[in-house]
């Protein structure tokens, strides 16, 4: 009975690592929301690291977290470094390309508490009175996080925060 069981594990591991072969090898996070306001006034607070601390969730998620700027003050160039608790772990962002006032794309590297290179990237689209602004984060899936995803949703635990820092964003945005 004891060999039964233990095939039939084997045989339930083995089918579950063949299944996170099949998943795509990149993953994307994407979120969007409407904000009363034209471009202009919202581009600079995506641009600036220094500005995210009134917007982005990940700010206030360890108060005691060390931040780091260097290279340009906002636009292409702009590095922001994090290091903190188990909640942010440790990180670079650097802003690889700006173009105003429609577009941020910023390299985002993590450190701890698992290695990742990602792009994030934030889309101004005006429409009238309002801005339809996007914020996604792509990247690679190598073999072992095609594991690790098939038990926890990315899309799911990111995309909570992505849309809780737009809404931070609308709220500064449209005072």
């Amino acid at each position: 009975m004891f060999k039964i069981v233990a095939l039939i594990i084997v045989v339930l591991i083995c089918a579950l690592l063949v299944y996170a072969a099949t998943k795509p090898d990149t993953f994307r996070v994407q979120r969007s929301a409407s904000i009363k306001a034209s471009p202009e006034p919202i581009f600079p607070v995506i641009n600036d690291f220094r500005r995210w601390g009134s917007w982005s969730p990940y700010e206030t998620k360890d108060p005691a977290m060390k931040r780091t700027y260097s290279g340009t003050a906002s636009g292409k160039g702009s590095v922001y470094e994090w290091d903190g608790d188990r909640n942010v772990g440790k990180g670079r962002m650097e802003i690889a390309e700006s173009s105003a006032p429609s577009r941020v794309s910023i390299t985002l590297d993590f450190i701890t508490p698992f290695e990742a290179h990602n792009v994030a990237e934030f889309t101004l689209e005006g429409k009238g009175d309002s801005t339809n602004v996007t914020w996604a984060m792509q990247g690679p899936l190598p073999y072992s996080a095609k594991v690790i995803h098939l038990f926890f949703d990315m899309d799911n635990m990111v995309g909570k925060d992505f849309e809780a820092g737009l809404a931070n964003l609308k709220a500064i945005s449209e005072k």
